[in-house]
């Protein structure tokens, strides 16, 4: 058996600056003990700044605006003056050991995250999101392969695991149906998927899982804070469209050329029978599905728009008090905001019932129950990360060393004289650096908003602005972390093709789609700060805290 030809050398991946990332990023534990030992970690600096009478001063505007609850919450004194609190005192460790259910199950991401998932469970399982996949791409003109594979990558993140299992074999397998190098296809597939993880045409299970976090980081200054899950819409779908025509001519004109040609041998020389069209049964689930996505998007419009709706709170700010300037009429639209978690589950329940009975994957309501079952199954870990976070987020409150180095923070940049636009560029490298390091997208968030978000409201930064600025960071580096969990199965992947593709060949292979997201994504986030547009529907960059 002959096996395909290499055409890109191997590389030493425990050399140079990639091998020293690996080595280290091996050495640090999972997240959910990362999450204890920084735990134990902020115990000992709690008692340090405490004992040394650290603290922060709130300026008196801020904190005219801020209700009395939170006030008592943080022991602000009258002054402005932010106390640090030790976690050894004998209110934190009393509150560690009698809240812990409520600082678990009150942990907003844990909400939003398993209501979506109990819908798109039944859509991964019952083959709607493989089948969708595999019929936007497959029938693509052959010089539109590359955009239309990598948009249909990131559409795909909707899927999550789907859209990594699913769309990235099948691309190298669409590329050697064209006569393409398969490794090409798996590039574009993976720099879609992973490298525009935060780029999509609307809203989805990522935005649920970041806000969640960004709603608790978020009522650290403004009790009333609500999360808008569309506050990225705008954003997302921009940066969408400026990956998309990047990823083309990266594959196209860079890493495809530098492959060379490839030619089927051996065991890859009958590739194309992989290649399948849909069948009758999954051409039919399809469109049962088109339509009871249109069924779920109708029930939503009749519940917002409709006559005494419920999804319209008209009251929060009627027009003759929002013509004042005393309250936005986005408040309005709270309740359709704060829908939009069960929205989702809903339409990923709904279309993947329906394609599974028209495909036959589901046969009864226990075989839906099944799938919603075995999705749950799948969260058991995010279970326990949760339980891990969950407690480093809230003893960061407790301490208040959250809010202290969000004020000397923000209060070292202004000083600075640093321009915001350039600040938000800089930490969007920033989290660039700390995802080769961190791959869960979710345990860095939490571990750097509680911080992040806070220093940005002092600066007029809103956290929608925050969370944008953060997943552009993100998605940028994931292509070339090996930490990132499924980067060893993209390695078995491409080994496929090509039996002698190592680690350093992958990484070397998707350095150029990061460098390039990584540019573009903090021109568009400096660019979109100098313009002041808003990032999603009522989500504008600028924010004004309660009292300033």
């Amino acid at each position: 058996m002959t096996d395909a030809p290499s055409t890109t050398p191997a590389k030493d991946p425990a050399k140079g600056f990639l091998g020293w990332v690996e080595r280290t990023g091996n050495k640090l534990p999972d997240p959910v003990f990362l999450f204890f030992y920084l735990i134990i970690i902020l115990v000992l600096i709690s008692v340090i700044v405490a004992l040394s009478g650290g603290s922060a001063t709130l300026s008196k505007d801020v904190l005219s605006g801020m209700p009395d609850s939170q006030i008592k919450r943080f022991k602000i004194g009258s002054d402005g003056v932010i106390p640090a609190i030790s976690l050894l005192s004998a209110e934190n460790i009393s509150k560690l050991w009698v809240e812990m259910p409520k600082t678990f199950t009150h942990f907003h991401p844990l909400g939003y995250v398993l209501v979506v998932m109990l819908g798109a469970g039944v859509a991964e399982r019952s083959g709607l999101f493989a089948s969708a996949m595999r019929s936007a791409v497959r029938g693509a003109p052959l010089y539109l392969l590359t955009p239309v594979v990598a948009l249909v990558a990131m559409i795909g993140n909707h899927a999550a695991d789907a859209a990594y299992v699913v769309l990235i074999p099948l691309a190298g397998v669409l590329f050697a149906s064209a006569g393409r190098h398969p490794l090409a296809g798996i590039a574009a597939a993976f720099a879609g998927v992973s490298g525009g993880f935060s780029a999509n045409i609307a809203p989805g299970q990522l935005d649920a899982l970041l806000y969640g976090i960004t709603q608790e980081a978020g009522e650290i200054l403004n009790a009333d804070y609500q999360a808008n899950l569309l506050g990225n819409w705008y954003f997302i779908a921009v940066l969408m469209f400026i990956y998309l025509p990047l990823i083309w001519y990266v594959t196209d004109k860079i890493i495809e050329p530098r492959l060379g040609k490839w030619v089927a041998e051996g065991e890859n020389a009958n590739y194309a029978e992989e290649d399948k069209p849909l069948t009758e049964g999954q051409r039919k689930g399809l469109r049962r599905a088109g339509l009871a996505v249109l069924a779920v998007i109708a029930l939503w419009a009749v519940m917002t728009f409709a006559p005494g709706t419920p999804l319209i709170n008209e009251a929060a700010c009627p027009p003759e008090i929002a013509a004042t300037g005393v309250c936005s009429p986005i408040a309005n639209w709270t309740p359709f905001l704060t829908s939009l978690v069960a929205g989702f589950m809903m339409l990923f329940l709904a279309a993947g019932w329906a394609y599974g009975k028209a495909a036959g994957t589901i046969k009864d309501h226990r075989d839906l129950v099944e799938m919603m079952t075995e999705a749950m199954k799948d969260m058991g870990y995010y279970l326990v990360l949760a339980f891990a976070a969950a407690h480093f987020v809230a003893m960061f409150q407790w301490s208040n060393l959250g809010l202290i180095s969000a004020v000397h923070g923000a209060n070292a940049i202004e000083s600075s004289g640093l321009p915001l636009p350039i600040l938000l560029g800089l930490i969007v490298i920033f989290s660039a650096l700390i995802n080769l390091f961190v791959g869960s997208a979710s345990a860095k968030w939490a571990l750097l908003a509680p911080v992040m978000v806070p220093m940005l409201m002092l600066l007029e930064i809103s956290p929608d602005g925050a969370t944008a600025v953060y997943r552009v960071g993100d998605g940028a580096t994931n292509i070339i972390t090996p930490l990132m969990v499924y980067f060893p199965l993209i390695l078995v992947f491409a080994r496929r093709w090509q039996k002698d593709f190592g680690l350093g060949s992958l990484t070397a292979m998707m350095i150029p789609y990061s460098i390039w997201m990584l540019i573009t994504g903090v021109i568009l986030v400096v660019a979109w700060a100098f313009l002041g547009f808003d990032l999603g529907p009522g989500a504008p960059m600028a924010y004004t805290l309660p009292g300033q």
